[in-house]
């Protein structure tokens, strides 16, 4: 193809573009003339002017909101032990525990239709929108075309993926499962209540409420029935479970890694807590210490790679599994994991939560999660005991308050 010097567009073609992307006073003209250059891209995947007006339609700069959460991803980020606590505790339970008797029904017929197991949906579920609640908050919504224009325009590592998901999200609107403005996600373009990427949507979308659209965003059961069609179709191994902890015997961390049937792991002199056998023997599994050779160890069966189809990090498949297994009422870890001195464990992270709001001090949930309105607590009280005021939940902190 001819190349031509900036500014140095065929006539044509820039009269085409300034229908589709008009420039506005506050506009971004970088950012619109990528908008404008992108149609000839999504219009080789057959996206007509029509639907790429409609997606970006009053979008004249980036979302500076997204470019500052692509920096922070904790999957990859917390301690293991941080990231479980605040994900599989008490509220996240209870919560699912409730969801799981509202909708039985639905979680009933797709167990029967996909082989899976009904408390993983809802444990996807809580750890992609806190099961449905993150969608009411406008602060964590973005414009999926924009946001993904926006990656693909300014963030060179995403780049790719954002124009591969930009392309797929404008055939989503086109498609019609969904309006322009109810086309809404995270940062990173994943969607509605079970945070779907658009082209993971294109293959594993189901219209299970059966009204002809595939609605994720506002429909629980098609997007329950999305996220169990993803973990059918990628192998998920009707009836068993996705790991085991294990007692890591001395020098057993040598073998993180490792994959042998769980038989071998026994002789090796692996065992679950409380002397429990594995039921499976022939299983294979992988050995992962997720909080290093002090910490408890996991052998993760197929099952558990499968959840890792949905996300890639292994402390996201570890939270689903383990509360899965809590919203069904048994599992939790039994060993300690190696937090720092002073460091609260999740039922003191709940105790301190509860007593800064019995004393006033704090109006949110008891969640076990430090954000903003936890720490403004904590450093008030901090400088009521003449304590430094800093924020951080403590052991320190806890005593004194017990006392």
């Amino acid at each position: 193809m001819k190349r031509f010097r900036h500014g140095l567009l065929p006539a044509l073609i820039l009269s085409a573009a300034a229908c589709l992307t008009p420039l506005s006073a506050n506009a971004d003209s970088g950012f619109t003339r990528w908008i404008n250059d992108f149609y000839s891209t999504a219009a080789k995947s057959g996206i007509t002017k029509s639907t790429y007006r409609t997606a970006f339609a009053g979008v004249t700069s980036p979302d500076t909101d997204v470019l500052r959460k692509a920096q922070y991803q904790p999957e990859f980020k917390s301690k293991i032990w941080d990231y479980l606590d605040s994900r599989v505790n008490p509220y996240t339970v209870q919560i699912g525990r409730e969801m799981a008797t509202k909708h039985g029904r639905t979680l009933a017929a797709l167990e029967r239709h996909f082989g899976v197991d009904r408390n993983v949906l809802l444990a996807i579920w809580s750890m992609e929108s806190n099961y449905g609640a993150a969608l009411e908050s406008d602060s964590r919504l973005h414009n999926v075309p924009q946001a993904l224009a926006t990656l693909a325009y300014a963030d060179k590592r995403r780049a790719k993926y954002a124009r591969t998901q930009l392309v797929a999200a404008l055939k989503i609107l086109q498609n019609g499962d969904v309006s322009a403005k109810g086309l809404t996600g995270s940062w990173a373009g994943a969607m509605g209540h079970t945070q779907f990427i658009p082209t993971s949507y294109l293959l594993y979308a189901v219209d299970a409420d059966g009204n002809g659209h595939r609605d994720i965003w506002n429909s629980i059961p098609d997007a329950l029935a999305t996220s169990a069609n993803l973990l059918a179709k990628n192998g998920w191994e009707t009836g068993k479970t996705w790991g085991y902890e294990t007692v890591v015997p001395n020098g057993g961390a040598r073998y993180e890694g490792k994959t042998m049937t769980l038989g071998q792991w026994a002789k090796l002199g692996f065992g679950r807590p409380g002397g429990k056998g594995f039921p499976r023997p022939g299983d294979r599994a992988e050995l992962k210490m997720p909080g290093g050779a002090n910490g408890p160890g996991f052998l993760m069966t197929r099952n558990f790679f499968v959840i890792k189809k949905y996300n890639a990090a292994d402390s996201y498949a570890l939270a689903v599994g383990l509360l899965a297994d809590q919203i069904a009422g048994f599992g939790g870890v039994d060993q300690r994991w190696p937090r720092p001195d002073g460091a609260l464990d999740i039922s003191e992270k709940f105790e301190l939560q509860t007593k800064l709001k019995e004393l006033g001090y704090y109006e949110g949930n008891i969640d076990g999660n430090f954000g903003s309105g936890s720490r403004s607590a904590i450093e008030a009280i901090q400088k009521r005991l003449g304590m430094s005021s800093n924020g951080e939940p403590s052991k320190q902190l806890l005593n004194a308050l017990r006392n």
